[in-house]
Parts: C-alpha cells; sequence; structure tokens
C-alpha cells in the first residue's frame, strides 16, 4: 500500500479522515523578534506571566484546547464561535490592563483572529481551511485587536452585544477565495473619523462616469503577502527621518487573472508615487528604490528602517475586464499600526478618480495641505481616454527597462497613445523621452537613426510643452543642456522641479547642468538630495557626484566613487578617463594604463578614438563645448600628468581653433567657412572637390561618400597630413557624422588657422549624404 500522508488524505476527500466544525483562535505576538533582540530573558518571563495568569485561566473558562504552540503565537480550538470570541476579546482587555505601566516599547501586544470552519482531525493536530483562514486573518490584524471570518460573524449574530464592523473581503496568502472579515469593537463604538478626499486630477467627462466604490474605513488589504506590524526603529534607520512626512510605495500586486497585466498594477503603483512627489509637503521615495522590493517578501519595518522613512503604503490592483479594484493600506512603521486601509472598485473609465481617492486618502491621514500652485497643478485633466492611459502604461513598461530593445518595443505604444488622444501631452512627451534615448545612446551605430530621433525628439517635445508636465521640461532640459544652453537648461529643470520637486532624476538633471557651468558644490548637494529620495540609487548617481568631486580637487574622493561606478556599471568609456585623470592628479602610476586600455577597449570597437588629451577636451559624457573651461582644463592636466597621447594637430592651441566656432540650438557654426548641405557637397564633390571625412577609420569604413579621404581628427588631422592630401589654395569638404557632431567643425576651423583658404563645412555629414541616397562606398579608401 502506496504512504498516504494527513495532507493528502484530507485534501482527497479520504473517508477515513475525521473532520468536524469548530472555532479556531489565532494568536501572534506583535514585534516578537524586536522583543526578544532587546531584552530576551524579560520577554520569555513576561509571556511565561500572561499564559500562566492570563491566557491558562480564561481558556479554561471559555472551554478553549490549545491546539499548537509556535514560539510567539498559538492555535486555539474552541466548541463554540461565542466562546472563542467573548475568550479573545477578555484577553486582549486584560493584557493591555496588565500592561498599562510599562513603556509601550516593552509592552507585549497580540494579534488575533477567529473562524469558524471544518477542519480535518489529526491526532491531537487540526489541519485544513479552517486554521488557515484564522491564521491569516490573526496575521492582518492590527495590534491588540481581533478579526472574525464571515462564517463566524454569521454565528454571532444576536448572541454578543459588540458591535462587528464589516471591512471587506480580504484577500489572504494561499486562500483562494476571498475571506469577508470583520473587525470586533472592544469599546462598543463605531470609528467615526472622515477623510477629508481632495481630487488630484479633474478628469472633465470621466467625472460624470459612474463609479461603483465599496469603501470601508480601515479596512486592511493583504495581497499575496502578509504584512508584519513590528514597528521600526529610529536607532536602526539607515538614513535620518526627513523633518516632514515621509513615505514609499511599495509595488501594488497584480491579482488579475492575467498576469500580463502586471504592466498596469506597476503603472498604478507609479502613478501614486509620482502624484504624491508633486506635493512639497511631503518627502516620497522614487519608484526605483520601492521596486527593489517586488516580488521579495518583506516586513514594512525593514523597508522604513532601509529606506529611511515612516509611513509605507501597500496594496493591488485586481483587473479584469472593464472592472477595476485597488486596495490600499498606509502603515505607520514607527507606531507599527494602519493609518487607513479602504478597498475602491470602478469602471476603467473611472481610474483616475480611483487614483485620487487613495491620494486623498493619504493627504488626509498625514494631515497635510496643498499649495495653491499644487491645487491648480491637480485640476489639469491628463487624459479623456482610459485607452490611451492603457497604451501609455504599456509603454512605460517597455521603456523603464532602460534597453534598446524595449526602447524600440514602447515607442508603438505611446504612438497608439497620442493617436487616441492628440493631446496627450504626457503621452507625447514619453515619445520625446525614448527618441532622446535613442539619440544618445550610441551616436555611431546609430548615424542617421540620431538624426531622425532627433527630429521625433523636437517635434513631440513641442507638443507635450503645450500643455507643460515634469516629463516634457526634463527632457526639455537634458536636450538644452546636451547642446551647451546651459542657462536654457537651468530655467527647464526649475520648472520640472516645480512640478515635481521629489522626482531624483531632476535633482540630477540639475546637477549635471551646475557641473557644467562651475558650481560643482551645488552640484554635490543636489546629488546628495537625489540618493536620499533615491536610496538604491543607480550607478549614474554616483557618476554625477564623482564629477562633482572631481572639480572641487578632492581627486582622491572622486578616485573612489568612480571606482565604485566601474564595479556596478562598467561600459561607460568616460568614466575611465575620468578614472585616470584623477590618478594623474594624485601622482598615481598604478592603475592609469590598465584604465586607458578599458577606455580604448570600449570606445575603439564602438567607433571612437583611443583616449587622447585632446579629444577628452571636446567631448567628456558628451558634448562640453559650452562646458566651464576651469573644469574641463583641470580634466585635461590630469590626463596629461597620467601620460594620456595629446592626440593629432596639436601645434595650434585649444583657443587659436574654437575661437572661430560657435554653436545655436546644438549645430556647430565656423567662421570664415561656407556651411554647406548634402546636394551641395554632392555637386562640389562631382566636380571633383576633396572630400575629408574625419571620422575614425572604423566608422569610415562602414561607409563613406565615394572617394572621399579619411583623416581622423582625433588620430591623424594636423597640418602635414592635410596638406599631403589638399593643398592650401584649394577647396575642401570637412565631414564627419551628423549636424550635431563637432568634429568636423573643430576640423574646419583647424584648417582656416593652418592657412587652408577655401573651406566648406558639410555639417549634415556622412548619415545627410545617406540620406539622400547617394553613392556609397564601404572599403576604406587611402
Amino acid at each position: 500500500m502506496a504512504f498516504v500522508t494527513s495532507l493528502e488524505r484530507m485534501t482527497m476527500g479520504d473517508d477515513h479522515a475525521e473532520r468536524r466544525l469548530v472555532a479556531i483562535l489565532a494568536v501572534d505576538i506583535v514585534g516578537y523578534s524586536r522583543l526578544i533582540e532587546d531584552n530576551e530573558a524579560g520577554t520569555l518571563a513576561a509571556m511565561r506571566a500572561l499564559r500562566a495568569e492570563v491566557f491558562d485561566p480564561l481558556l479554561a473558562e471559555y472551554h478553549g484546547r490549545t491546539v499548537k504552540l509556535m514560539g510567539d503565537g498559538a492555535i486555539i480550538e474552541f466548541g463554540s464561535v461565542v466562546d472563542a470570541v467573548l475568550c479573545a476579546v477578555a484577553l486582549q482587555k486584560q493584557v493591555a490592563a496588565r500592561q498599562v505601566d510599562i513603556l509601550p516599547q516593552h509592552r507585549l501586544l497580540f494579534r488575533m483572529g477567529v473562524n469558524l470552519g471544518d477542519v480535518v482531525v489529526e491526532g491531537d493536530d487540526l489541519l485544513g481551511d479552517g486554521v488557515n483562514v484564522a491564521a491569516r486573518l490573526e496575521q492582518i490584524c492590527e495590534s491588540g485587536g481581533l478579526f472574525v471570518s464571515g462564517t463566524a460573524f454569521d454565528h454571532l449574530q444576536g448572541k454578543v452585544e459588540l458591535p462587528l464592523e464589516f471591512i471587506g473581503e480580504q484577500h489572504v496568502k494561499n486562500i483562494a477565495r476571498p475571506v469577508r472579515t470583520y473587525r470586533v469593537l472592544f469599546d462598543g463604538n463605531a470609528p467615526s473619523r472622515r477623510f477629508n478626499i481632495r481630487r488630484l486630477r479633474s478628469r472633465g467627462a470621466l467625472a460624470a462616469l459612474a463609479m461603483v466604490l465599496v469603501a470601508a474605513f480601515a479596512a486592511i488589504w493583504l495581497s499575496p503577502w502578509t504584512t508584519s506590524a513590528e514597528t521600526a526603529s529610529i536607532a536602526r534607520m539607515a538614513l535620518p527621518l526627513p523633518d516632514k512626512p515621509s513615505i514609499a510605495v511599495l509595488p501594488f500586486d497584480n491579482l488579475s487573472s492575467d498576469p500580463e497585466q502586471a504592466y498596469f498594477a506597476d503603472g498604478m503603483t507609479e502613478d501614486l508615487i509620482t502624484d504624491l512627489s508633486k506635493l512639497s509637503s511631503i518627502f516620497v521615495i522614487a519608484r526605483n528604490s520601492t521596486f527593489a522590493y517586488k516580488g521579495k517578501p518583506t516586513k514594512v519595518q525593514q523597508v522604513a528602517e532601509e529606506l529611511g522613512v515612516r509611513y509605507i503604503l501597500e496594496g493591488s490592483v485586481r483587473r479584469q475586464g472593464d472592472q477595476v479594484r485597488i486596495n490600499a493600506q498606509l502603515i505607520d512603521a514607527l507606531g507599527g499600526h494602519h493609518l487607513w486601509a479602504d478597498r475602491y472598485d470602478g469602471a476603467m473609465g473611472d481610474i483616475f478618480a480611483l487614483q485620487d481617492k487613495v491620494i486623498g486618502e493619504i493627504v488626509s491621514a498625514l494631515t497635510v495641505e496643498f499649495t495653491i500652485a499644487e491645487q491648480a497643478q491637480s485640476k489639469q485633466a491628463e487624459t479623456s481616454s482610459p485607452q490611451a492611459y492603457d497604451a501609455l502604461l504599456q509603454g512605460w513598461d517597455h521603456l523603464r527597462r532602460d534597453s534598446e530593445d524595449e526602447t524600440l518595443k514602447a515607442i508603438p505604444y505611446f504612438e497608439k497613445a497620442v493617436a487616441l488622444d492628440p493631446d496627450y501631452s504626457r503621452a507625447h512627451a514619453a515619445l520625446a523621452s525614448a527618441n532622446w534615448r535613442i539619440a544618445v545612446s550610441n551616436w555611431e551605430a546609430a548615424n542617421i537613426g540620431f538624426e531622425k530621433a532627433m527630429e521625433r525628439v523636437d517635434r513631440h517635445l513641442a507638443l507635450a510643452l503645450r500643455k507643460p508636465n515634469s516629463l516634457a521640461y526634463a527632457i526639455s532640459a537634458e536636450v538644452l543642456a546636451r547642446q551647451g544652453q546651459y542657462a536654457e537648461a537651468f530655467a527647464k529643470i526649475s520648472r520640472a522641479m516645480g512640478l515635481d520637486p521629489n522626482d531624483p532624476e531632476n535633482h540630477l538633471s540639475k546637477a549635471r547642468i551646475l557641473n557644467a557651468t562651475g558650481q560643482a558644490p551645488e552640484a554635490e548637494r543636489e546629488v546628495q538630495q537625489a540618493m536620499r529620495v533615491d536610496p538604491q540609487y543607480p550607478p549614474s548617481y554616483l557618476r554625477v557626484l564623482a564629477i562633482s568631486q572631481f572639480h572641487q580637487e578632492k581627486y582622491r574622493d572622486a578616485a573612489k566613487t568612480l571606482e565604485r561606478v566601474v564595479a556596478r556599471q562598467s561600459d561607460v568609456s568616460e568614466d575611465y578617463a575620468t578614472l585616470v585623470s584623477s590618478f594623474g592628479h594624485l601622482g598615481r602610476t598604478d592603475g592609469v594604463q590598465e584604465n586607458i586600455e578599458k577606455y580604448n577597449a570600449l570606445a575603439v570597437p564602438a567607433g571612437y578614438s583611443p583616449l587622447t588629451v585632446q579629444e577628452s577636451g571636446w567631448y567628456w559624457y558628451g558634448d562640453i563645448f559650452n562646458y566651464d573651461r576651469t573644469y574641463r582644463e583641470r580634466l585635461q592636466q590630469g590626463l596629461r600628468k597620467a601620460g594620456v597621447p595629446e592626440g593629432a594637430g596639436i601645434d595650434i592651441s585649444y583657443d587659436d581653433y574654437a575661437s572661430l566656432i560657435s554653436k545655436s540650438n546644438g549645430e556647430y557654426n565656423i567662421k570664415g567657412t561656407t556651411k554647406i548641405d548634402a546636394p551641395t557637397a554632392k555637386r562640389l564633390h562631382d566636380r571633383g572637390v576633396k572630400l575629408v571625412d574625419v571620422r575614425t577609420a572604423l566608422s569610415f569604413g562602414r561607409g563613406h561618400a565615394p572617394g572621399a579621404i579619411n583623416l581622423s581628427v582625433v588620430e591623424v588631422l594636423a597640418k602635414d597630413t592635410l596638406s599631403k592630401a589638399v593643398s592650401r589654395e584649394e577647396e575642401v569638404i570637412f565631414s564627419c557624422h551628423g549636424k550635431y557632431c563637432g568634429d568636423s567643425a573643430y576640423a574646419s576651423a583647424k584648417a582656416l588657422v593652418w592657412g587652408f583658404k577655401n573651406v566648406y563645412h558639410f555639417a549634415g555629414g556622412f548619415p545627410a549624404w545617406e540620406d539622400a541616397h547617394y553613392p556609397i562606398e564601404t572599403a576604406p579608401t587611402e
């Protein structure tokens, strides 16, 4: 005969299994681990005293039998649900009365849950959902409280005088069906707290749609996890608590039957974070840090201590067809109790109103106020199309993964959103963001993709800024800063921060601008603020911090920070250049050659030049033509001290040729040259004017105009090499890889200083040539 376990007999409906209908009381000590850690002997002594003097006498009085003890909890069986509930109430009251003179942090507090259900008897043990439901209710109960199931409630009617408050159907761990749940009110008074709910958005036509809301005060929602009510400790906080209410929003669980709806739950969570971030009176942890806990078993006090906040918001989203259910609870981690919990049901068309309900509850619970500007912002409608919002969330789910493939997947969803609502500012900003990422991610490999991406960035930013939002201003600031228009960029990022003061990326963007304009101490403060809002910050934050330290001549700190950066992200070549420069200023020789080789290993295969002092004065984490001169020279001095090669064509100084160059809207203009487009370049080239392509040999070999001469501006172009290819009296065209590329501009300006008289600047370069469908060669030409 095969061996069959007790659980298998129970699930198989074995006729020999003994069953009975009983009332189960589950009991658990709140914060048991903390109490033991703080005072093991005292806690154990207090537990023994309570058991002997309170629990055992009351269990005997109400005919309860202890089924099992579990260290910090117990399962107790009663023949009557009335006895179970009255016993639990008496236990809680006597435990509280005995500890009034004990400091709150040293008290033993209990959570309790009662269920009436069918159980399987296995010797002295009880098994099955009848026990499990009681245990789950206990786990979601607040300190000192008692929850009872719907089956228990039905048998209590008319038999107890204490009021029982319905708090909704709770979805609890490992129980497939929702559990109808009630709170026992020990004092006989129903709660009277009222929330003043403010709408954060005005939805126009959406406001007219009917809402189906089932809202109950303090409903504690447990999705697939259970929340510990243990208290957080200020002493254990990884970061100091802010001087205003601080909150972290954990990723809401997707309880939809379709796991593909996870994007919707994530998007809802992110929107709640964004809406809270707009309130200057609340400190909000960034999405990046809270989503680090997604799918992981966590305790509220652990999250609060690791992120340095007092309040935690958690919940779940269920979407079935057109219906949406949001469950949320706000927990005071320091107090170890819930401020509120509720459930919100409605149609997809009401989604923004449901979100506003949640935000309104938080604002009310934390007793904060809106500023006049925040009130005005909250009245702006985002979109009148729920379908457009859904498409945007799907696109954002791909975009946040921060890779080329995922970015390309995101764009069609954003395009769908603007097709459904052409005035959807946030969707246009998302399209600008996606295309900006394409434009700056890989200049060489993108080639004409860069040009087209920038055109889409400009187009969608213009549309987004008709109804400005923080993202639109932030992307505008990034574009302007990359073009060297730092004053305009600073104005844009300030507008973005005014709309979303808690967004860490805004602080980081501002820090980059401050670094570029000679304000490194201020930049370092902005980075530190970004790190506080996003304690699980990515390597980019450390990178900007290292640059701020470097510009303040804190070379040792900069080197240490950069070593942390490359340990986490090793594919950004400029990091190694900055590290080498730091070593140069410190007089270090160890590690210099190693980091030069790492730079070259990344740059050369991608079509860039090996590390040189000259090129680092042109490009360093992007174009630095308008970068603060002192900071730029400091970088080059460190490289020089470290022994980095200077580069080609350095018989003239940077000031001699750069003085001929200016920039407008990101494009280079060179005084003394003729700027030409692709058709003009083609006509000149056809009549024999020599075209000098100043890209690297690798990029040149991938494609170039027939008969073009390759003289890399970084490695080869010098007075003598150019003179061998073209006489000073001849016409010459300089070209590189696009209108935002400075290589051909620097080459043209150098040629003028060297005495070449007929210089054409083909700003569009090879991308414009290729886009015009002119002939192309792919084999390198000498």
